[in-house]
């Protein structure tokens, strides 16, 4: 990779590791956005490894209900998640519009197991935001086991943050 491409990586990957209030307020964050249920999410665009169409996985017992099982992508055995389920919505319907959203995490060693796919029932946009138009979120929701980032504002609507390795925790 070249040194510019180098740069851009690093300065994406600081401005997702460091809290709101360290970071200048005109730096851009990109975000991809995503509905699940009715309501539409963002993920940091450099937590997604991949995209996919729907594959087949295998049942694993003993999980919760949101974990479907597991599927093999190119020699990697990972998890699959459905983030309807997770988040108390009810069950993904499987439409020609879902997708696995392949999330990876930091380390391994850190608590955030590898990496981990999402069934989700649509993409959006890519979404580029201002830092200073995302809120933290409500004082109501901060606990350890929040997925919330924050809440990104914008002209017509606003949109929930997901914190990556919160969904990349497992809880199985």
């Amino acid at each position: 990779m070249s040194d510019k491409l180098n740069q851009v990586f690093q300065k994406q990957q600081v401005q997702i590791s460091q809290p709101y209030e360290n970071n200048k307020e005109d730096e851009i964050i990109q975000l991809v956005g995503l509905v699940v249920g009715d309501e539409e999410y963002a993920i940091p665009i450099l937590n997604i490894q991949e995209i996919i169409k729907p594959i087949e996985y295998t049942r694993v017992p003993n999980v919760p209900e949101y974990v479907l099982g597991v599927f093999n992508m190119r020699g990697n055995v990972m998890p699959l998640i459905d983030l309807a389920q997770r988040f108390n919505l009810g069950v993904s319907k499987m439409t020609p519009q879902t997708r696995y959203i392949v999330l990876k995490g930091e380390e391994a060693s850190s608590g955030i197991g590898g990496s981990a796919g999402f069934v989700i029932d649509r993409l959006t946009e890519a979404i580029k935001i201002h830092r200073n138009r995302i809120d933290p979120p409500p004082e109501t929701l901060l606990k350890e086991k929040g997925m919330i980032y924050g809440i990104g504002k914008r002209d017509d609507n606003i949109f929930t943050i997901l914190k990556v390795e919160s969904l990349l925790k497992r809880e199985f």
